[in-house]
């Protein structure tokens, strides 16, 4: 990682064969593991990944994801959504882990802010940082 940015090319292959702590205990803390797993899940449903191409953030099993227009004008996601988001629609990884990443849905509008505090305990803490 430089200047706090994880990149890693499209063109990389998978890592296999790799303990839980090497996927998840490394500096990245899981994101390129994240990554990888967008980049699989878009093998086994395409349709997925067509959704995420054409610029929907859907469900992916991480904060960040939405279905709907919520309430509040901004809604928080998760970095690992983002980088399985990215690996989803067959993009480079390329993720800022000390700044904000903003998007917004282009099937529900909704905006999405994605950094490194987990949405619900900044909100009870203020500052927890997972990176």
């Amino acid at each position: 990682m430089n200047d706090r940015t994880l990149r890693r090319s499209i063109d990389e292959p998978i890592r296999e064969g790799l303990s839980w702590h090497e996927r998840w205990d490394r500096d990245d803390r899981g994101l390129i593991a994240c990554w990888e797993n967008g980049r699989e899940l878009s093998q086994r449903n395409p349709e997925q990944a067509d959704c995420a191409k054409n610029g929907e953030l859907i469900k992916l099993g991480w904060v960040g994801g939405v279905s709907q227009k919520l309430k509040q004008r901004v809604f928080n996601g998760t970095l690992f959504y983002l980088a399985k988001w990215q690996g989803l629609r067959g993009d480079d990884l390329d993720i800022d882990v000390d700044g904000d990443t903003v998007l917004e849905c282009l099937k529900t509008g909704q905006v999405v802010k994605y950094n490194s505090k987990l949405p619900i305990d900044s909100e009870i803490s203020g500052d927890v940082k997972l990176i």
